[in-house]
């Protein structure tokens, strides 16, 4: 049985070409290590839950201790590499501006699934508000990480904040507490509609952040949309810590 991946075509934002197109995947949900044990238990392979339970937490916390101990590491699912990151300053390493990253890439199991993976195109998306990627100015990553303080860069499509209703805005709330941290008009370089540039409130702590735009922006200035629409997505500040769908959440 083939996987299945469905998607939108969309204009490209990041070039002038009106025909320049790309492909917005449908997400089908957000998966947690409960479902994966389910699925699991689906397969029939005759282990107790608290028997996968703990080879998997075993397997993770190996993993972890080889990659924190300077080793590559390859699965099959995945090549997982550390690096460090940030400018040293001095010669000495400041947890503020350096942190510990893990590069992974793809391999052999999950390019086999992909080979077995049909894509479904649904045609023109509707006019939405979507994101196409993100990028922590001060180190290039992409996966979600910002740094407090530095610029973090947003691409999308109709994401400029416009409006005077008083959700408009670009707004982070914690995920462990629910408080709630506005990016204020002031630490915006760039509001495109199809790029924001801003700065990282520099008072975040590590943790998991729900990232959210909101705007009455329609496509043009002299028209705002009379409710606003959202997006979301989730980011992270210090260590990720666990591997939730990263993929946006539209309103």
């Amino acid at each position: 049985m083939k996987n299945k991946l469905q998607g939108w075509l969309a204009p490209n934002t990041l070039t002038e070409d009106p025909d320049d197109r790309i492909l917005v995947l449908k997400s089908a949900g957000t998966i947690d290590q409960e479902r994966i044990y389910d699925e699991m238990r689906n397969e029939d392979t005759g282990l107790r839950r608290e028997t996968m339970v703990h080879t998997v937490t075993l397997y993770e916390r190996i993993i972890s201790r080889f990659l924190m101990n300077g080793n590559n590491v390859n699965t099959g699912l995945f090549y997982a590499a550390p690096r460090a990151t940030g400018p040293i300053e001095d010669g000495l390493w400041n947890p503020e501006k350096n942190d510990i990253y893990v590069d992974f890439t793809q391999n052999r199991v999950l390019r086999e699934e992909i080979r077995n993976t049909q894509v479904e195109i649904l045609g023109e998306r509707p006019d939405t508000i979507y994101f196409t990627g993100v990028k922590d100015c001060s180190n290039e990553m992409k996966d979600g990480h910002m740094t407090p303080g530095r610029n973090f860069r947003v691409t999308g499509a109709y994401i400029r904040i416009e409006g005077d209703n008083e959700n408009v805005g670009i707004s982070l709330r914690n995920l462990s507490d629910d408080s709630v941290t506005k990016v204020t008009p002031d630490m915006f370089g760039t509001n495109n509609p199809s790029e924001l540039l801003f700065i990282v409130p520099p008072e975040l702590k590590d943790g998991e952040y729900e990232l959210t735009v909101t705007t009455q922006y329609s496509g043009s200035t002299k028209r705002l949309l009379k409710t606003p629409r959202s997006i979301s997505r989730t980011v992270y500040v210090g260590t990720k810590d666990n591997d939730d769908d990263d993929r946006p959440v539209i309103e």
